[in-house]
Parts: structure tokens; sequence; C-alpha cells
């Protein structure tokens, strides 16, 4: 927990503060807890997701907008990974209960911008928002994988799907003391369906973790650097903060051009 508390982090902040603020986003990081190949922790997506959005929102808050990052969700939906000890399911379903919860509260306070800033696979929220956008028509809601902010191969020479180099490289930049030596990661090599059209793409379909990869990576984690990751973390993060400055000023009855 940081020891000085920051206004836009609704964690490490207190009640004197928040009863003069008027916010007018809510960011909401939302990870998992699952098994990282060998050398990342269980808990990489919720360091990255969090890390990345009170970064953004820093960077934002400087330009002056409202912005507040709420705790973040640890846990996404791992209905795939079932096999892998302690991997922590969350399902749809749970998840669009905690939305509708969540909305409910920024519904009554008058914050109504709502960012999920998601760093899990497994997590799609885009039915969510349709849903939530008739429960809560004054709110606004939208979701982003942090991944896809900016291109990820011109800072990686092979950026990976999950606990590969691009991950590795930002979480060694974030939490170094939480990932082991690169002599303990696995290789990341994963296994595609057979079937022609779920090898192509154009068809979907859960994949069984244990049996698409053996150390749990898809992706070769070996050429991540510290140095990669910061520039990939302050590329993403400047690109989220202006994102968040521009919903912060944007007018929610006059949102297309």
């Amino acid at each position: 927990m940081n020891t000085t508390p920051r206004p836009y982090v609704l964690a490490e902040s207190n009640w004197k503060q928040i009863k003069d603020e008027q916010y007018t986003v809510a960011i909401l990081p939302w990870g998992a807890t699952e098994a990282h190949n060998y050398h990342l922790p269980y808990a990489t997506d919720n360091i990255l997701a969090e890390s990345v959005a009170i970064e953004a929102a820093r960077k934002a808050w400087k330009q002056q907008a409202k912005v507040i990052v709420l705790p973040t969700i640890p846990f996404g939906v791992n209905t795939g990974q079932m096999d892998v000890p302690l991997c922590i399911n969350m399902n749809p379903s749970t998840q669009l209960a905690i939305l509708k919860d969540i909305g409910f509260v920024l519904n009554k306070h008058k914050v109504t911008k709502l960012v999920i800033v998601n760093a899990h696979g497994g997590n799609h929220f885009k039915q969510m928002i349709r849903e939530l956008s008739i429960i809560y028509p004054d709110v606004f809601i939208c979701a982003l994988d942090w991944w896809k902010v900016t291109n990820a191969s011109s800072f990686f020479n092979e950026p990976g799907d999950h606990a590969g180099e691009l991950e590795t490289a930002v979480v060694m930049y974030l939490t170094p003391g939480l990932v082991l030596p690169m002599e303990f990661a696995g290789d990341g090599a994963a296994k595609q369906f057979k079937l022609t059209g779920l090898k192509e793409g154009w068809v979907t379909a859960q994949r069984k973790w244990i049996d698409v990869t053996h150390d749990t990576g898809v992706g070769n984690p070996y050429r991540a650097t510290k140095e990669d990751g910061k520039k990939f973390f302050d590329a993403v993060t400047d690109k989220m903060a202006a994102f968040f400055n521009e919903l912060h000023l944007a007018d929610l009855n006059n949102m297309y051009e």
C-alpha cells in the first residue's frame, strides 16, 4: 500500500477529501488470480491492471481530470483452468452482479462514467455493458484491455499471449522481486486446436489450459527486459491518461460526430 495518499486512488482516500470532490470518471481495474508460467506470480493480472490504472489516473489528474481508481477486482473468468491448482474462477454472471452493484453506487452518487481496465484475456465485458446500459442509462460504461492500448510489436520481439515477453517485461519493471530468474521459466510453448475454424480464428471455443501448455504459459518470456517493460508501460499509460481526460471532458449527450 502506498504510504502517501493519492487523491485519485479510492483505497487511499479519506472522507475528509472525498466529500468535497466531484469525480467524473470511475476506473475499475479487473484482473485474475491464476498461474503465469513458473516465473510470474498468480497476481500478475492484478498487478498489471492496478498499476496501469493508477499511473494513467495520476497523469490524467495532473491534467485536472477528476478520476478515481476503485479497488481492483482480483478474480476473473478461469473456467478453462480448473485443472491448475488454485486458479480462482469467477463466472461471468458473478461479474455482472458485481458491476450492477458498482453501477448502482456510481449512479446514486452521480459519477456517470466508468472505465473497466481489464488485464485478463478470459474477461469479456461487452455483453455486460449492453445489459448495464438498460439498467443504468445515465452511466456511460466502457472497457479496455490494457495490453491492446498501443502496438506491442513495436516494443517486443514476441509479445506472447500469457506470461510471455510482454507480461514478463512489465512485471519485471513493476515488481521485480516477484519474478523468478529466467532459468526457472518454461518456454511457453502451446498447442493449437486441430479443427480448421478454431485454428484460423473464425470459430471460438474455450481452451482446456492443461492440455494446451505444459508450464501454463503461452508465449516465450526469455527475451523480456525491464527496460522494454518500462517503455511499454509508459506508452500505454500516456495513451490511457489522454483517454481518461477526454472522457472527463466529454458531454454524454453529445458523443458522436
